[in-house]
C-alpha cells in the first residue's frame, strides 16, 4: 500500500514539474502575450502607432540628420506663400477649439506634458505630478516636485500661435482644419509659463526663444506646421526664419511630406 502511494506521489510531482516547464517554454516563445498593458498617458511614443496620430518626438534640441535622410526645413520654407498679414477681425480661440480633447481618458494637455517630461514623469492617473525636463525656450532644466508647480509653471504653447495662424490663412480654413491645427502635437510644446507669455502671439520676425540652440528646431516646426495647414508667412517672417536656418542648413522639417504638385 505504501509503495502504491509513493508511486502516486512521484507521478504527481513529475506531472507538476512537466506542466511548469511547458508553461515557461510557451512564455519564452511568446513574450508579447504577457507584456504589461501601457496606460493611456504613456502611449505617446512618437511612432506611427501613436494614438494621437502624428510623430510626437521630444522637442529637445537634437543634431539634425543628414540632408539626404530628411526633407529640409529650408526646402519647405521656399514652398510657403509670402504675403501680408490679414486683419485679426473675428479671431477667438473658440474658433479653433474650446477644450483640450480627451484621448482614452487623458487630456491632450496631460499627454503633451508626459511626452515632454519623458521618463522623469511621475504619474497620478493621467496627470504628471512631478518630474523634470530641459525647457526648450530657455534651455533651463526645470524640476517639479508637486502637481501645483506644474499647473502654474508649465503652459502648452502653440508653436504657431493661433492668432498668427488666423491672420495668415486659418480664418479661411474649415472648422475641422482649424481644430486639427490647434490640437496637433506637432504644434504643441510644454514650456515655461513666463517664456510663453513673452512670446504671446508673435511670429519668428518678432520673437525667438532665448535658448539659441533650440531656434533651428523651433523655426523648422513653425515652417512644418504652416506648410501642413496651408498658412502663409510675411516677408519679414521669412527673412527671420531663413537667417536662423542658414546657420543649420541640415535642419529637417518635421512630420510632413511635400505635395506632389
Amino acid at each position: 500500500m505504501n509503495q502504491i502511494f509513493f508511486n502516486y506521489r512521484i507521478r504527481r510531482i513529475f506531472g507538476i514539474v512537466f506542466s511548469f516547464l511547458a508553461i515557461a517554454t510557451w512564455l519564452i516563445m511568446n513574450p508579447a502575450s504577457y507584456e504589461t498593458e501601457v496606460m493611456p498617458s504613456e502611449a505617446i511614443t512618437g511612432t506611427s502607432t501613436d494614438p494621437l496620430g502624428v510623430n510626437t518626438d521630444s522637442p529637445q534640441p537634437t543634431q539634425a540628420q543628414s540632408a539626404s535622410d530628411n526633407l529640409l526645413a529650408l526646402t519647405v520654407l521656399e514652398k510657403l506663400e509670402v504675403k501680408g498679414r490679414a486683419p485679426k477681425t473675428g479671431y477667438a480661440r473658440a474658433e479653433f477649439y474650446k477644450d483640450w480633447p480627451s484621448i482614452d481618458g487623458c487630456s491632450l494637455r496631460q499627454r503633451i506634458i508626459k511626452r515632454d517630461f519623458g521618463d522623469s514623469a511621475v504619474l497620478d492617473g493621467c496627470s504628471v505630478i512631478s518630474g523634470s525636463f530641459v525647457e526648450p525656450y530657455t534651455g533651463e532644466t526645470k524640476t517639479f516636485s508637486e502637481r501645483s508647480q506644474i499647473s502654474t509653471g508649465i503652459q502648452i504653447d502653440h508653436v504657431v500661435a493661433l492668432s498668427d495662424a488666423w491672420q495668415k490663412g486659418a480664418q479661411y480654413a474649415s472648422k475641422d482644419e482649424r481644430y486639427n491645427l490647434a490640437t496637433d502635437p506637432l504644434n504643441l510644446l510644454a514650456v515655461d509659463s513666463s517664456a510663453n507669455q513673452k512670446k504671446s502671439d508673435g511670429d519668428a520676425a518678432t520673437w525667438l526663444p532665448s535658448n539659441k540652440p533650440f531656434r533651428c528646431q523651433y523655426v523648422a516646426r513653425q515652417v512644418s506646421v504652416k506648410y501642413k495647414y496651408h498658412l502663409w508667412i510675411t516677408e519679414a517672417e521669412k527673412s527671420a526664419i531663413k537667417k536662423v536656418l542658414e546657420s543649420c542648413p541640415s535642419e529637417p522639417a518635421v512630420g510632413i511630406q511635400l505635395d506632389s504638385s
